[in-house]
């Protein structure tokens, strides 16, 4: 967990979103020693991934089924520490890539993350917050994709120039994707 607070802590917010989350989630970590599990049913921290082609003019997202959007990959920490790589193990399930690289290992956005209530394998999951790091990643848009059904309905790259006609969620194409797309 001291990497983790290190990383948060040398983190240089890109705007006022990211500076509020950052105290935050350095709050709660000082706070929260389960914070790296579900079983913290407040809130969590997860890892994102902002995968792009080489020319940076595509992005991976998947048609994710429980925000009914295309969305980044991303998932749960789940005890892990090492964010960058819980980032791309679930860039990895959720999209069938096996080759990609890090552009750099630190996080290039952070941001908190309201999920509503939901069924998630039989069982109602309360509404919380996924305290997130997203990680740029790079893969060639020529590698076959799969379809990971228990999470999303679809894969595939989409132009980022395109991308705020596809993504159904306000917040987080104002908050999060316009920020990455300059990346």
């Amino acid at each position: 967990m001291e990497k983790l607070k290190r990383t948060i802590e040398t983190y240089v917010p890109a705007c006022e979103q990211e500076e509020r989350d950052r105290e935050i989630m350095l709050r709660f970590l000082k706070s929260n020693g389960d914070c790296l599990t579900r079983d913290n049913q407040i809130a969590h921290f997860t890892a994102s991934s902002w995968i792009v082609n080489e020319s940076r003019d595509k992005v991976l997202m998947a048609y994710h089924n429980i925000y009914d959007s295309w969305a980044w990959t991303g998932g749960h920490a789940d005890g892990e520490a090492d964010l960058l790589q819980v980032a791309i193990r679930e860039a990895k399930e959720e999209t069938g890539i096996e080759k990609m690289k890090a552009v750099k290992d630190e996080p290039c956005s952070l941001e908190i993350i309201t999920v509503d209530g939901h069924i998630k394998r039989g069982a109602y999951v309360a509404s919380h917050l996924h305290l997130n790091l997203t990680y740029l990643l790079e893969a060639d848009d020529r590698q076959e994709l799969t379809i990971k059904a228990d999470e999303n309905s679809d894969v595939r790259w989409i132009y980022i120039s395109e991308l705020d006609k596809c993504v159904s969620e306000p917040w987080m194409m104002k908050w999060v994707y316009k920020k990455l797309m300059k990346l």
